[in-house]
């Protein structure tokens, strides 16, 4: 039996998709990061080109792009993308939740990078914070401020379950009240 795989499938259906993107609207407040961008994947050659595509009109061409290599499988020193080539730099000292982008003409831009595998309630809560304008927060603090606010999530529905599995609102704090209680009558 012989199989044929499609490698070339996925990235086509990037390239058709948009990027998940978050920016930081026009101000004269500088903040840490100029919004955030929630890549599908973890592969920057699928990915990138969407990225670069979705900023060319609001921040002209990118050129280059800095990553840190612990959130990514592959990283390409260069991207094909429409008549031209995006280079990408690796950085073991740049923040890892975090995308440096830069244009010759205009300058340059640091995104929060959200994890593919983020789920889309925890994705919004990080676009909203990484696009503020002025904020002083880091790609860092914001991942781990999403984290313990997932904890916080994931512990309350704990709590719920186990209220609900022990018979929850049902149960009265005075026991079974169906039952007269020794000594009424």
């Amino acid at each position: 039996m012989t199989s044929t795989i499609d490698r070339t499938a996925p990235r086509e259906l990037a390239a058709e998709l948009p990027a998940r993107l978050s920016l930081t609207p026009k101000t004269t407040l500088a903040g840490q990061l100029d919004g955030a961008w929630w890549p599908r994947s973890r592969d920057l050659e699928d990915e990138l080109p969407a990225l670069a595509a979705a900023l060319d009109e609001p921040w002209g061409r990118i050129t280059r792009v800095t990553v840190n290599p612990t959130r990514w499988r592959v990283i390409p020193h260069t991207i094909p993308m429409a008549g031209r080539v995006m280079h990408v730099g690796w950085f073991t000292e740049q923040d890892p939740d975090k995308l440096i982008l830069l244009s010759h003409t205009v300058g340059r831009w640091d995104l929060l990078v959200i994890p593919p595998e983020t789920e889309p309630a925890a994705a919004a809560r990080l676009m909203a914070a990484a696009a503020i304008p002025g904020s002083v927060l880091t790609a860092g603090v914001l991942m781990a401020n999403e984290a313990a606010i997932g904890r916080g999530v994931r512990d309350a529905r704990r709590r719920e379950a186990t209220w609900e599995s022990e018979g929850g609102a049902c149960m009265s704090p005075f026991g079974n009240l169906s039952q007269p209680a020794s000594g009424w009558r």
